[in-house]
């Protein structure tokens, strides 16, 4: 599956076990962006990405964007359309220095929910190419 592409439907709709089923579904999801957001609210060079004073919503997003990436609901989509990651993320400037430290947390997270070694690593492998994609300023 490419990033951005449309996710499978989950296991009630033809009996495959999608990775998001592997690693424990919504729960598993939530975990990890909660942690994630612990980190970016604390974090000097990411948090004025952020234009929302309350994190939540951006939580919300990213969250559902993760579900539906790795084949749970389509939540994502029927409320916000096609993900468009790299237009969606324009507006910031997204620096080598950003992305280092968004993946800082993000690897944080991860550890802290503890996902067997090769889901963790199949999570991880992800989300530094998604990293690096969005890096669209050099200044």
């Amino acid at each position: 599956m490419t990033a951005g592409a449309a996710a499978p439907e989950g296991p009630g709709d033809n009996g495959a076990v999608t990775f998001y089923d592997e690693i424990g579904g919504e729960p598993t999801i939530t975990a990890i962006v909660a942690a994630f957001y612990r980190g970016v609210a604390q974090d000097e060079v990411l948090r004025p990405l952020y234009p929302e004073q309350d994190l939540g919503p951006a939580e919300e997003r990213f969250r559902l964007f993760l579900m539906q990436y790795w084949g749970g609901p389509t939540t994502y989509s029927d409320r916000r359309g096609h993900p468009r990651l790299r237009m969606r993320h324009a507006p910031f400037a997204v620096t080598p220095d950003a992305k280092d430290h968004w993946l800082q947390h993000f690897r944080a997270a991860l550890d802290e929910v503890g996902l067997p070694p090769e889901q963790d690593a199949q999570f991880w492998d992800y989300v530094t190419h998604a990293a690096q994609f969005m890096v669209n300023s050099f200044e």
